[in-house]
């Protein structure tokens, strides 16, 4: 029976949201003088919520566990090509082509964080700079195929995807929901990145 399931718990949604304030601000921030200390305290909250992630990764619910779109190529080769021809299959959690999306951002966000805070020394090698603006390159456009990729499967399988990692429900099967939202550490963990902004820029 279909109805009206919970897919992405709430510490899901809160990482995704505030992953991408974190890039955004921190792309927007990263040329100015004027706004470096926003820069970096963006760039320490983005590296941050990636060690959340990694860990949720492994012990959060189902659709965010890292198994729950772990693919082999073939199926993201067939994936693709059901795509093509506009009859793509239906997944509650990430389907395989958008789960290679994921796994390059968290890869490159990484990559950011690291270098981000290899380029807080005095004696930074020209190599870290280089590995940073690349890796911020290659994010942007992982991001705009993303978005594309959201927006040509919400139009294919008729279903909000944008508002489905706002709400967390999606439609399914009866049991292919999860049970529990985590809620109060969502919570925790927006109150954990609002602290922290406000004491960074004290």
């Amino acid at each position: 029976m279909i109805q009206r399931i919970m897919v992405w718990d709430v510490p899901t949604r809160v990482f995704h949201w505030l992953l991408v304030t974190s890039f955004v601000g921190a792309y927007l921030t990263a040329e100015s003088e004027r706004y470096r200390d926003i820069h970096v305290m963006l760039g320490y909250t983005l590296f941050g919520l990636l060690a959340f992630r990694v860990l949720w990764g492994f012990i959060g619910t189902r659709y965010a566990q890292f198994r729950s779109f772990l693919f082999a190529p073939g199926q993201v080769a067939t994936y693709a090509l059901s795509l093509l021809k506009g009859k793509a299959m239906h997944y509650i959690g990430h389907n395989p082509a958008g789960s290679i999306s994921i796994w390059l951002l968290l890869t490159l966000g990484i990559s950011l964080g690291v270098t981000g805070v290899m380029l807080m020394q005095d004696d930074v090698n020209d190599n870290v700079v280089n590995i940073h603006a690349l890796a911020t390159n290659i994010m942007l456009v992982v991001v705009a195929i993303h978005l594309a990729g959201v927006l040509v499967s919400s139009v294919l399988h008729r279903e909000n995807l944008v508002r489905a990692m706002v709400t967390g429900i999606k439609f399914g099967e009866t049991g292919e929901g999860v049970s529990r939202s985590f809620a109060w550490l969502g919570a925790i963990m927006a109150a954990a990145v609002a602290t922290f902004w406000f004491l960074f820029l004290r």
